[in-house]
């Protein structure tokens, strides 16, 4: 069950970012842990009635938030909407819920369905905010009164039914108060800035009201104070702490110069290594025990992953046939047993199939210095998946990337040594890890994935050459489908690189070989299903398919389920 809600929460995230797309024209908008992204930016969204409950997989809910908050971006200039902004919370986000407010009473033109969206979400709200008991302290039923009497007036339509009796008289009080900044709203909404002053007047109101508030005995307590409900019920806060960082990325002035192209100064002194080769003997197999003892501790039910695999990366291959049923094509062998035993039935037979892999998939891990600290879980994390893939007769590779040297090494000095000539390309010594091969099963491979525990193969990071050798090796295996999953915790770095070109011109080169090969962002699919696993990290200015990972706790069945969903679940662009 948990898992469909969360395949059904990803399907609207990422149709509902495609609408807001679709309605800006814009491609950087996207979700991430149900929060809002354009570009490498959080977007608030600034209306009690557009933030949905963690439980919400309505599809007509997620629409009206695309459908108004494209409306926001089409209507309001932010910049004159901050000259007015208060700075305390509570008379800030009732301004900010009133230019929302604004923006959907423009909507004009054929639009029926975004009225009708924005109307519904707006009204099931009220209803949620009324059953939560929240208008039955004086000071909510006054904010909730507010909130009702100013949309109706800019939208030129009447209350919902439901609240005429219980606003009637809180409705009397605030009229003479607000009449001239109510009336203005409608009148006015065409004009934002002209708007903003009577947004403004409201809100101040508002928080003269709350001045002097105190909860009035025990019985009405934090959970009915109407600025706890203003916070639980808006997201509009100006400091917005993600709880995962984003990746930090950007455009690349060399590589936006038509006459630039992404190259390597010098591939002489690249490498592609079997990663065991790196490791003493004797220090691999202490690895290897102290991976031992920690998989014992994991727990993990790597039969029902196995089973997911078979069940979704097979296909039905004919395997002969299947004698003695007493259904399917006749047995011309048994023609006899008719003649000698009418009352005989097994004398068909059918034809025989077997689950067949179609797949191959390839773990990509980042071993850039950040990853260290995460080595052993990853080495079991990745021991875990291969060993399902193997289970369920699915070919697997695990490659890994880093550099041989740190801030550059011999390519760097080769290029000082050149007369630093400019935009010299990437700057350091490429260093390819193969952990294990696509012909090698897992009880064969396992050892090497040891490896991963030794500190000083973690250096520096080239992703986006290390993306594009994954994808060429998979690309050369004979299957339908193609799965890379990149497990990595930050964007590509290398100190050298940055240096002598600028900051973004590695993730300017992965986000660009992550388009060849996988497509999104408009293109078509590409030829490899490639995924983004972050490490505490979101990947999503990378990767269209991504999930961010906790790797600091014990690796349990949950996880391992919804990193094997993901893989398995079907891309959509």
């Amino acid at each position: 069950m948990a898992l469909a809600r969360q395949r059904r929460q990803q399907y609207l995230e990422e149709l509902e970012a495609a609408v807001l797309r679709a309605h800006t024209g814009e491609h950087d908008w996207f979700y991430a842990g149900r929060r809002l992204y354009r570009g490498a930016s959080r977007v608030a969204l600034r209306a009690p009635h557009l933030k949905l409950a963690e439980d919400c997989l309505s599809l007509a809910d997620y629409r009206a938030v695309s459908d108004a908050l494209a409306l926001r971006q089409r209507f309001s200039d932010d910049r004159l909407h901050q000259r007015l902004r208060p700075e305390e919370p509570e008379p800030r986000l009732i301004y900010d819920w009133l230019e929302q407010c604004r923006v959907e009473a423009l909507l004009d033109g054929p639009a029926p369905g975004m009225a009708r969206n924005l109307k519904a979400r707006f009204e099931r709200w009220s209803l949620d905010y009324h059953h939560a008991q929240l208008t039955e302290s004086a000071l909510g039923l006054l904010l909730f009164c507010v909130i009702q009497i100013s949309r109706s007036r800019l939208m030129a339509a009447p209350m919902l039914e439901e609240f005429e009796d219980l606003l009637e008289a809180t409705r009397a009080n605030i009229v003479p108060a607000l009449g001239h900044a109510l009336a203005g709203l409608r009148r006015e909404r065409h004009d934002q800035q002209g708007f903003q002053r009577h947004a403004r007047d409201i809100a101040d109101w508002i928080a003269a009201q709350l001045e002097g508030y105190e909860p009035q005995g025990e019985r009405e307590d934090e959970a009915k104070d109407p600025r706890r409900a203003l916070a639980l019920l808006l997201d509009s806060e100006d400091e917005l702490d993600d709880e995962v960082p984003l990746a930090a990325t950007g455009q690349s002035r060399t590589l936006a110069d038509g006459a630039h192209r992404y190259r390597a100064f010098t591939t002489a002194y690249d490498s592609e290594r079997e990663a065991d080769s790196l490791v003493r003997q004797a220090q691999l197999e202490e690895y290897r025990a102290r991976l031992d003892e920690r998989l014992h501790a994991q727990k993990v039910n790597v039969r029902r992953l196995a089973r997911q695999f078979r069940r979704h990366l097979s296909v039905a291959d004919r395997d002969g046939w299947q004698d003695g049923e007493e259904s399917g094509v006749i047995d011309g062998r048994r023609l006899s047993q008719i003649v000698s035993s009418p009352q005989e039935r097994r004398v068909f037979r059918r034809e025989r199939y077997r689950p067949v892999s179609d797949a191959q998939v390839t773990l990509l891990i980042d071993c850039s210095g950040s990853m260290k600290a995460h080595g052993e879980s990853i080495a079991m994390l990745v021991e875990l998946l291969t060993r399902a893939l193997d289970m369920a007769g699915v070919d697997s590779e695990v490659l890994g990337f880093t550099t041989a040297a740190w801030n550059g090494g011999r390519a760097q000095r080769d290029w000082l040594k050149a007369g630093r000539p400019a935009t010299p390309g990437r700057l350091n010594e490429a260093r390819h890890l193969i952990f294990k091969d696509a012909q090698q099963p897992w009880r064969r491979a396992r050892k090497r994935f040891a490896a991963l525990l030794k500190a000083d193969l973690y250096k520096e990071g080239i992703d986006g050459e290390a993306v594009e050798w994954a994808c060429q090796r998979l690309i050369a295996a004979d299957v339908n489908r193609r799965l890379l999953v990149v497990i990595s915790d930050g964007s590509p770095s290398d100190s050298a690189t940055n240096l002598a070109n600028d900051r973004h011109y590695l993730d300017s080169h992965l986000r660009s070989v992550v388009a060849t090969f996988g497509g999104g962002n408009g293109r078509r699919p590409g030829p490899i299903d490639i995924i983004g696993l972050g490490v505490g990290l979101d990947l999503s200015p990378y990767y269209a398919r991504h999930r961010v990972i906790a790797l600091d706790q014990t690796l349990d069945n949950a996880l391992l389920d919804e990193v094997v969903e993901l893989m398995l679940s079907r891309r959509r662009y």
